[in-house]
């Protein structure tokens, strides 16, 4: 996917300039350092995932934004995330889109979006596609989200990974698209618990 031309798609109100810079400064923000799955890879998995569910423009740009903020020791990520949608997409002349993607960005943290929230279930759909890959490749997920969180004591990110998998495996349903949940919940469910047993299996270092 080329991710500068599906921004720029998204922009046909916009200054062209300012649209590629705000296209570069989000793509900068995406390809930082520390970032081992929360990256461009991920951004372009669920923008591939939105494409193939139809998704809105406004499922698209909270895409774009839902991680844009991402710092590992901070818990307030998609609020500062949907901050700075709120901050630049006015001008890129699409003020009257912002409640919505702010709304968006917001559902990501929770991933519990409303039974009619077709736009919210397209994006937690999307962003949860990796839950449902095959056994490698979800394992180097893992390993990766671990990667990120290096400076988590070991003991310390175990706690607090079995809750995030947890939540995961207490909400009614991963995926809410009829499709995708037909062919992806089970999957993603018996990864969550497969790692979630490792994490109990492991010792202390």
């Amino acid at each position: 996917m080329n991710l500068m031309r599906d921004w720029l798609r998204l922009m046909p109100d916009a200054d062209a300039g300012a649209a590629e810079s705000a296209g570069r400064d989000l793509l900068d923000r995406w390809g930082e350092p520390h970032r081992r799955y929360h990256n461009v890879d991920h951004l372009s998995a669920t923008l591939s995932t939105l494409d193939d569910l139809g998704a809105s423009p406004a499922a698209r740009l909270a895409a774009w934004y839902h991680d844009a903020v991402y710092d590992p020791q901070r818990p307030d990520n998609e609020e500062r995330s949907a901050v700075l949608a709120a901050r630049m997409l006015p001008g890129l002349g699409l003020a009257e889109q912002v409640p919505e993607v702010v709304r968006l960005i917001r559902l990501t943290a929770g991933h519990d979006p409303a039974p009619d929230d077709r736009d919210g279930i397209a994006l937690c759909d999307a962003d949860l596609a990796v839950l449902a890959w095959p056994r490698h490749e979800y394992d180097g997920y893992a390993g990766a989200i671990r990667a990120e969180y290096a400076h988590v004591p070991d003991e310390a990110y175990r706690a607090g990974r079995a809750g995030v998998l947890r939540g995961l495996l207490g909400l009614p349903a991963l995926y809410r698209t009829p499709e995708l949940h037909a062919c992806w919940e089970e999957p993603a469910r018996a990864n969550l618990r497969r790692e979630l047993a490792t994490l109990a299996d492991r010792p202390s270092a």
